[in-house]
């Protein structure tokens, strides 16, 4: 799991000392030498767990999908910001945490507590 990049789809093959890092600050922080460079990358997709490699040189756009599931991994990558917020359980499960907007209805309006048998036909 990557602190880095939030939503990190594919662990990348170093060629430099043949490991697996999610992205090249978790590399910097473990490893004592500087990434290498090469045109040619190894990927393992983190949702289908299989390998496969891409040419750098000539990416394209369908080339930002794992061939094996079409799992889209080129996204914008999400760092982690510090936020205070209220964190709930998903609200089709637990609404609790939600407020409920409906106002409540007075019971003098309502129709079927008053004598309508006048208006009855």
């Amino acid at each position: 799991m990557c602190k880095h990049i939030l939503n990190a789809q594919v662990s990348i093959r170093a060629p430099c000392c043949k490991q697996w890092f999610d992205c090249a600050e978790c590399h910097a922080e473990t490893q004592s030498h500087r990434l290498a460079k090469a045109t040619e990358m190894t990927f393992i997709c983190k949702k289908c767990k299989k390998a496969f490699r891409k040419d750098v040189t000539e990416f394209e756009e369908s080339d930002e999908y794992c061939p094996h599931c079409d799992n889209h991994f080129v996204l914008d990558a999400l760092t982690p910001k510090a936020a205070l917020t209220v964190e709930g359980e998903d609200p089709r499960v637990d609404a609790r945490m939600l407020k409920d907007e409906r106002t409540k209805i007075d019971p003098s309006r309502s129709i079927y507590d008053q004598d309508t048998s006048d208006r009855l036909g």
